[in-house]
């Protein structure tokens, strides 16, 4: 049986690995780590400044200094909320959109050879776990 201390290295050394993986990703883009994971937050959705400050869990002048480096590299852009005309929302351009499946695309690449000998029912399991400790 693995011991709880042997989980917890395997789970260090396995965030250290997707790291250094992330790591490589963003620096050939030239971008930082929260750069990537900003444009991976905004694939999917379009979120008040507020909220993806939350998300990142930055402060709001931080996030806006963030999203200012990507507009100017045509990343995003900012939208007026039309719910609530005092907050801006934050969406991908479409170059923006298309560095985004780029960057997915890269990230899956190395990070499939991690479950490679995984099959579909680990896979799963894992899945479930990951989305347990995230909860």
């Amino acid at each position: 049986m693995t011991e709880p201390g042997d989980v917890l290295d395997d789970l260090a050394q396995v965030s250290f690995v997707v790291m250094a993986k992330l790591s490589q990703v963003a620096a050939a883009h030239e971008l930082s780590l929260t750069q990537l994971r900003v444009l991976g937050i905004l694939r999917d959705r379009t979120p008040k400044m507020a909220e993806l400050a939350t998300h990142l869990g930055l402060d709001r002048s931080s996030v806006s200094g963030l999203i200012d480096r990507a507009a100017k590299r045509g990343l995003v852009s900012r939208q007026a909320n039309r719910e609530d005309g005092r907050s801006v929302r934050v969406a991908l351009t479409p170059e923006g959109q298309a560095l985004a499946r780029e960057l997915t695309a890269e990230v899956a690449a190395l990070l499939a050879p991690l479950t490679a000998d995984f099959g579909a029912a680990d896979r799963n399991r894992l899945g479930v776990l990951l989305s347990r400790m995230l909860a």
